[in-house]
């Protein structure tokens, strides 16, 4: 019975020892074959020979090794007291520390002394880009599937951008916006949509803070381009705001910037007047949104005034009557709001009465009335002996100096008007002279005038329906 004891125990033994000299092989085989994800051999582990390893079993299993991995050439492993010498060429500087930390790792190894030599590469040695190039096909082979879903991403992202532009052009085409603010919308709402496409993709690559990036970004990006061109962003933003508020139609008579003249057009860029001298002027639309800006046409009733002067002898009261008859016959005058004739000032010689009048700017030149206005008053003043007295000027004469005095008997002054014209005995009582050529307003002509001339850019002030 002791002896079947014994003898169990020893095949145990036996077995136990067969089975931990067996293990390690298979150990250092994976470890041989393992690489990391950038391709580089993955550092040795621990290699096992036996409790007790002799220098031969060390240079044997350390030899068998070298040799398995195929990256030496004329692999030499010596052992002495422990010690390991390695000796060879390899094709890298990665394969030697590999070999190193291998035999620093292998049981009863007590220092390593790696004398391994790194082959000088060749100036036509193509291996390296051929390997590359192999990676790259490799990598472009596994991204095929990733590749094909982003371009249908792409594709059908773009595809919905442009539905999507299309129904908001539709939808805000019966909203009271104007032309340049509908399209802005449109595109914009496309763009959302496309950037929701390329986040996606993104995602799907597994590029999610690239993605967070680069919807985040848009915004930087934004201010920076708004950096960059100030001028331009602020002319486009100002032509939206004014697209939107209003503040004039093509054809009013506005005042900005010290120009005068019919709006012709708004751009994306330039508000365009032509001016009363048929001038095409071009301003720029965030002066226009930051100017005072004066339309004349909102309200086509406007206020004029002049001044003219009566002698001290004239009664005032009189002088008033007789100018607001001549206001109140006026065809072109507006009786509301009434007008009026104030005393402005006493001047040196002069009684000073500034008249004011109304009229309609629509269909009147305020030029052309105020003209009239203003010769009709004189003809009345004359006609009344109301005297229209000029400044008096005092000239003082030394006595010392001698001044002569000629009395020019029947002769006259040469006339200097042509002979051609006749001299008429009274002023005209007409509303309007040839000279005045009528009284009606230039707005038509300088219309005419905008047609024939070429103006740049888009017309942001035509409704759609028109164009």
């Amino acid at each position: 019975m002791a002896r079947l004891i014994c003898a169990t125990l020893l095949c145990c033994a036996v077995f136990t020892f067969d089975s931990a000299a067996a293990q390690p092989s298979g150990s250092e085989d994976r470890s041989v074959r393992s690489t990391l994800s950038d391709g580089t051999p993955e550092p040795p582990g621990r290699v096992e020979v036996q409790p007790i390893a002799r220098d031969d079993q060390i240079r044997q299993r350390i030899t068998d090794i070298l040799g398995a991995t195929g990256w030496f050439s004329g692999p030499e492993v010596s052992v002495r007291e422990g010690i390991v010498f390695l000796e060879g060429t390899t094709e890298n500087d990665e394969a030697r520390q590999w070999a190193g930390e291998l035999a620093k790792n292998t049981q009863g190894v007590v220092a390593v002394v790696n004398e391994i030599e790194v082959a000088p590469s060749t100036v036509w040695d193509f291996n390296p880009a051929f390997r590359v190039l192999s990676d790259l096909a490799r990598g472009l082979v596994r991204s095929l599937p990733l590749i094909v879903v982003a371009v249908s991403v792409i594709v059908v992202s773009w595809i919905l951008a442009r539905l999507t532009v299309f129904i908001l052009r539709r939808r805000l085409r019966a909203r009271p916006l104007s032309q340049l603010l509908r399209e802005v919308l449109a595109r914009a709402g496309g763009i959302l949509v496309m950037l929701a496409g390329l986040y996606l993709v993104l995602r799907i690559a597994g590029l999610t803070q690239l993605a967070l990036t680069v919807v985040g970004g848009t915004g930087l990006i934004g201010l920076v381009v708004g950096i960059a061109f100030r001028d331009i962003t602020e002319n486009f933003l100002a032509s939206l705001f004014l697209s939107l508020q209003q503040p004039f139609r093509e054809g009013d008579l506005v005042e900005v910037a010290s120009v005068t003249g019919y709006v012709q057009r708004l751009t994306s860029r330039t508000t365009i007047l032509m001016t009363l001298d048929g001038n095409q002027v071009q301003v720029p639309n965030s002066t226009v949104f930051k100017s005072t800006l004066r339309n004349f046409t909102s309200n086509p009733d406007r206020r004029d005034d002049f001044i003219v002067g009566i002698g001290y002898k004239n009664s005032i009261p009189f002088a008033q009557e007789v100018a607001l008859k001549v206001l109140a016959e006026h065809p072109a005058v507006l009786n509301e709001p009434e007008p009026m004739v104030l005393v402005e000032d006493l001047g040196s010689a002069t009684v000073n009465l500034r008249v004011y009048f109304w009229l309609d700017g629509g269909r009147h030149s305020w030029v052309k009335v105020k003209s009239s206005v203003i010769r009709l008053v004189k003809r009345a003043f004359q006609d009344a002996g109301i005297s229209l007295a000029d400044t008096a000027n005092e000239v003082i004469f030394p006595h010392s100096m001698p001044v002569p005095v000629r009395t020019i008997e029947g002769e006259q002054a040469a006339d200097p008007v042509d002979s051609t014209l006749t001299r008429p005995s009274a002023e005209p009582k007409t509303v309007a002279t040839k000279a005045e050529a009528g009284l009606q307003s230039e707005a038509r002509e300088i219309q005419k005038q905008a047609r024939r001339s070429w103006t740049p850019g888009e017309n942001l002030l035509t409704p759609p329906d028109t164009k």
